[in-house]
C-alpha cells in the first residue's frame, strides 16, 4: 500500500478527536443532538485550522445510518464512503475553479432531486470567496429556500468578499489558530501512534512554524521524519526550519548582560555562517524575552520551558524596564529587517542598539564604563531656557578605577521650574507640543501668567484653532512644562503685542528680503540678467538655514 501523509491519515473522523475548536464543536454538537439544522453553514478561518473536516464531519452525522447525531457510528457505508471521498451525495466544490454564474446554475439545477444514497444532499463550497457576483446572485434564492433534502456548507479564508447578502443567509463559525500547546499535544500523540522517537523541543519548533494552521504541522513533522530518517530531533528540526537554537539565544543574553560586543558579533557571525534566518532569530529572541519578564513579574507560574534554570539566571540580571526595552527593540529590528542593507547587518545592527540601551548599572552587569565622560558645560542660553544649570560630573582616568556613576542632567533640566520671567515665545517654542496644538501655542500671546494660571489671546482670524481639545493638550504641556498645575484661559480678542507666529513670520520676511537683496547685488547675477535680458524670479530664492 503506498504511503499516505499524516495530515490526510490523521484528519479527525468526528468531533470528539477535532483538536482546538471546541466552540464550534459545541454549537454543532447541541444542534444535531436537538435536530435544530440550518440549511446553510459558514465556516471562516486560516488555512490548516478544520474548515473542510468540520464539513465531512458535520456531513457525516447527517448521513450516517444510524439516524442524525452528533456522534456518527463512522462504521456504516455512509460514514466510510464519506472518510474515502466516495459518498454521491456530498459534493465537494472548489469555488476557485466554478467561479461564473453558468456553473453555479448548472450545480444548483440539481439541488431539486431527491439525494441518491443518503439522508441529505450536503454541497461543501470550498475558497467561496473566489466566486463571482453573478453567481453569488445566482445562489442567493437557493441559499435562502433549499429544499428540505439540502444543506449548503462554505468555506473560507477571507469572509471580507463574501456578500452580506450571503452571510445573512448562514450560520457563521469563525474558526481559530490553532494554540501552540494543543499543536504539540497532537503531534505527541500521533508520533507515540506512529512509534516514532522524538524530543519535546523538535515538536515545539514545528509547531511555532506552523503559525497556528494543524495542517501545516503535520506537513512539516511528515519532512521533519523524512529528514531525521525516521526520527524527530531538535537539531535536525532547527536544521531542517533553518531556525537557530535555543543556546544562541541564551548566548545573546548572556553577552548582553556581561556587556561583551565581541561576543555579539560572534555569535551574529556563527548564526550568517549557518544560514540561519535573522527574522527568526529575532522573531525567537523576542520569545525568550517574553518567558523572562514573565519570570520576573509572575514568579509563581508554572512553567517547563526549556532551559528553564539559565533562563532564571537571566531574569536576575536584567530589570523588568530593560526588558521592555530589549522587547521594542527586537521586535522593531525584525521589522527593519526589509530597509537594511542585509539580513546579517540587520541582525548585527539589532543587537549593537540592545547593547547601546543596556544600563550602565543594571544589576547584574558587568559593562565596562568609560574611563572618561565629558559632557560640555551648558551655555548661559541653554541655562536661561532650561531654567537653571545642574552640576555634571566628568570622570577622568584617575578616579575612572572606582566604577564612576553618570549624572545625567537631562532629566534634572526637564524637571526644573520655568521662572517667571521667561517670555511666551520662549516658553511656546520649548513646549512639548505638535501639529495644531502647537500651531495654537504660536498663534496667541500671553496677557498674563502666575504661580498656578495663564491667561492668552487669540486673533479672531484664527479662532477655528480653540478647540477645547488642543487647550486641554496646551494646558497639559504648560503644567509639565512649568513644573506646577496651571489653569489655562484662552480669550478671543485682537492681539496688542505680537504673536510667536508673527514673530517667525517677520524674522522670515527679513531674511528672504536679505536674500533676495544679496543676489540681486551678485555682479555674476547681473552680468547674466544683461546677457541673456532675464529676470529673476523671487519665490525662487530661499535664505541659507
Amino acid at each position: 500500500m503506498s504511503y499516505q501523509v499524516l495530515a490526510r491519515k490523521w484528519r479527525p473522523r468526528n468531533f470528539s478527536t477535532l483538536v482546538g475548536q471546541e466552540h464550534v464543536v459545541r454549537a454543532l454538537t447541541h444542534a444535531l443532538n436537538e435536530k435544530r439544522l440550518h440549511h446553510a453553514y459558514l465556516f471562516t478561518g486560516t488555512r490548516g485550522v478544520g474548515k473542510t473536516t468540520i464539513a465531512r464531519i458535520l456531513a457525516k452525522s447527517l448521513n450516517c445510518e444510524a439516524g442524525v447525531s452528533a456522534e456518527p457510528c463512522g462504521h456504516c457505508s455512509a460514514c466510510q464512503e464519506i472518510d474515502t471521498g466516495r459518498f454521491v451525495d456530498l459534493l465537494e466544490i472548489d469555488a476557485a475553479s466554478n467561479t461564473g454564474a453558468a456553473d453555479m446554475r448548472e450545480l444548483l439545477e440539481n439541488a431539486v432531486y431527491a439525494p441518491t444514497r443518503g439522508r441529505y444532499k450536503v454541497y461543501v463550497i470550498d475558497e467561496v470567496h473566489m466566486l463571482s457576483g453573478h453567481a453569488f446572485n445566482a445562489m442567493l434564492k437557493t441559499l435562502e429556500e433549499p429544499p428540505e433534502h439540502v444543506k449548503f456548507v462554505l468555506a473560507t479564508t477571507d469572509p471580507q468578499k463574501i456578500p452580506v447578502t450571503v452571510l445573512s443567509r448562514c450560520l457563521q463559525f469563525n474558526l481559530k489558530q490553532m494554540p501552540l500547546p494543543a499543536i504539540v499535544e497532537h503531534l505527541g500523540r500521533i508520533l507515540v501512534a506512529e512509534d516514532i522517537p522524538f524530543e519535546p523541543e523538535a515538536l515545539q519548533s514545528i509547531s511555532r512554524a506552523a503559525g497556528g494552521s494543524m495542517r501545516d504541522a503535520l506537513s512539516l513533522l511528515d519532512q521533519a521524519i523524512a529528514h531525521g530518517a525516521g526520527r524527530v530531533d531538535a537539531a535536525q528540526v532547527r536544521e531542517m526550519l533553518g531556525t537557530v537554537d535555543t543556546s544562541h539565544l541564551l548566548e545573546i543574553l548572556e553577552a548582553l548582560a556581561a556587556a561583551d560586543g565581541a561576543r555579539l558579533f560572534a555569535i551574529a557571525e556563527d548564526i550568517q555562517g549557518r544560514s540561519l534566518s535573522a527574522a527568526n532569530a529575532l522573531q525567537e529572541l523576542a520569545v525568550l524575552l517574553t518567558r523572562l519578564q514573565l519570570l520576573q513579574l509572575v514568579p509563581n507560574l508554572e512553567s517547563d520551558d526549556i532551559a528553564r534554570e539559565r533562563v532564571k539566571a537571566l531574569s536576575e540580571r536584567f530589570s523588568p524596564e530593560f526588558i521592555q526595552l530589549a522587547y521594542q527593540i527586537v521586535t522593531q529590528g525584525r521589522q527593519e529587517l526589509a530597509l537594511a542593507p542585509d539580513e546579517h547587518s540587520g541582525l548585527m545592527m539589532t543587537l549593537l542598539r540592545l547593547l547601546a540601551f543596556m544600563p550602565l548599572e543594571a544589576e547584574g552587569s558587568a559593562r565596562p564604563v568609560p574611563s572618561a565622560i565629558v559632557r560640555p558645560a551648558p551655555s548661559p542660553d541653554t541655562e536661561r531656557a532650561q531654567g537653571g544649570t545642574t552640576a555634571v560630573k566628568v570622570n577622568t582616568p584617575a578616579n575612572s578605577a572606582a566604577a564612576p556613576v553618570r549624572e545625567d542632567p537631562l532629566p534634572a533640566l526637564c524637571a526644573a521650574p520655568v521662572p517667571d520671567t521667561l517670555d511666551w515665545h520662549a516658553l511656546a517654542a520649548s513646549l512639548k507640543v505638535t501639529g495644531m496644538v502647537r500651531a495654537l501655542a504660536q498663534h496667541c500671546d500671553q496677557v498674563s501668567r502666575d504661580a498656578h494660571s495663564c491667561v492668552l489671546q487669540l486673533p479672531p482670524a484664527h479662532r477655528h484653532l480653540l478647540h477645547k481639545a488642543h487647550q486641554d493638550k496646551l494646558q497639559q504641556a504648560l503644567s509639565e512644562r512649568l513644573g506646577a498645575n496651571i489653569q489655562l484661559r484662552i480669550d478671543i480678542a485682537e492681539v496688542v503685542g505680537v504673536t510667536p507666529a508673527q514673530a517667525a513670520e517677520q524674522t522670515r520676511r527679513v531674511r528672504q528680503e536679505g536674500a533676495i537683496a544679496a543676489i540681486e547685488a551678485d555682479p555674476f547675477v547681473q552680468e547674466t540678467l544683461e546677457t541673456f535680458d532675464a529676470s529673476i524670479a523671487d519665490n525662487s530664492i530661499q535664505p541659507l538655514p
